[in-house]
């Protein structure tokens, strides 16, 4: 069973308050109120000196299971929310192997979800491990990109991106946060820029990440109330708010003290938020717990997935 050895995060120290960013996108004074107030984001991490070699570096960094381990390491899976994260020929994935000496591993990205393909990279390397049956393979998913363009920046409406990484180490079994089960509701009617479209994503949002999350905890054979924990995606307060009382869930037990401190970190999301919940003692073992994600782009995508620490 598809387990996580280990997880790592990393958010660069610089952070850049949303008003700053408002002339740039047009934004009036009660637009960037709203996005405070009502979102409650407030600001978003930033390197202006560094790559996104150096933001998934820094990440792997503090991925102290793979020291010693990099010859396991089978696969290695880029999570992207855009299809292009650097100007061509640009490969940092490609260069972090070389320097980690991951020369053994098939390096590849995956974007077909938009925010919610760090999900679909855990599963895919699962599935590659569980393939391959050799139970000392590893994979190691990255997430994390540069808000290098004007749509790498702002979600209209929604939220704002900010800069980071996370890194995963996969692994075929083990006993601990081994994952139960995941679920994804691809919405191909929502791959335009039609604005009516773009509305009725906004109107059936909540319903379709409500229902992602109730097949999940249902193929895992649990019920809602026995998740101890949501880890979300940095979209914004007010989305998981409406998410919460659709499920009938406390909104106290979804961890989100990332949002306002440092928006929404692409595909990151996730795996940045499960180091707070780890280092705040909120993960406890034996407990299930699940992480959910949404994606616009290509159409729509709706994903959860329950693991057990």
């Amino acid at each position: 069973m598809t387990a996580l050895l280990a997880v790592s995060g990393y958010v660069p120290p610089g952070r850049v308050p949303i008003e700053e960013l408002a002339d740039r996108f047009g934004l009036t004074p009660m637009q960037v109120k709203i996005f405070r107030r009502y979102h409650k984001l407030g600001e978003v991490g930033r390197d202006p000196d560094g790559s996104l070699l150096d933001l998934l570096r820094a990440a792997v960094a503090g991925l102290g299971a793979l020291r010693g381990q990099e010859h396991r390491v089978r696969y290695v899976l880029h999570a992207r929310t855009f299809p292009t994260v650097v100007p061509y020929p640009h490969n940092p994935v490609r260069l972090l192997c070389q320097e980690l000496g991951l020369d053994r591993a098939v390096v590849f990205a995956v974007g077909h979800h938009a925010c919610a393909s760090g999900l679909l990279a855990v599963d895919a390397a699962g599935r590659l491990l569980d393939a391959d049956a050799d139970p000392d393979a590893l994979a190691l998913v990255l997430a994390g990109e540069k808000a290098f363009t004007g749509e790498a920046q702002l979600v209209p409406d929604t939220s704002f991106f900010g800069e980071g990484a996370s890194a995963c180490l996969v692994a075929p079994t083990g006993e601990r946060d081994r994952l139960l089960s995941y679920a994804t509701d691809l919405r191909g009617e929502f791959d335009t820029d039609e604005e009516e479209v773009a509305l009725e994503f906004q109107r059936i949002y909540s319903d379709a990440l409500t229902g992602a999350i109730t097949a999940a905890v249902e193929r895992a054979g649990l019920t809602v109330g026995e998740i101890g924990l949501i880890i979300p995606h940095n979209v914004n307060n007010v989305a998981w708010h409406q998410v919460c009382r659709q499920l009938d869930y406390p909104r106290e037990r979804v961890v989100l003290d990332n949002v306002t401190a440092l928006g929404h970190v692409f595909c990151a999301d996730s795996f940045v938020n499960y180091r707070t919940a780890l280092e705040r003692g909120l993960l406890r073992p034996g407990e299930p717990y699940l992480m959910a994600a949404a994606g616009a782009g290509r159409g729509a995508t709706f994903s959860a997935m329950v693991f057990r620490h």
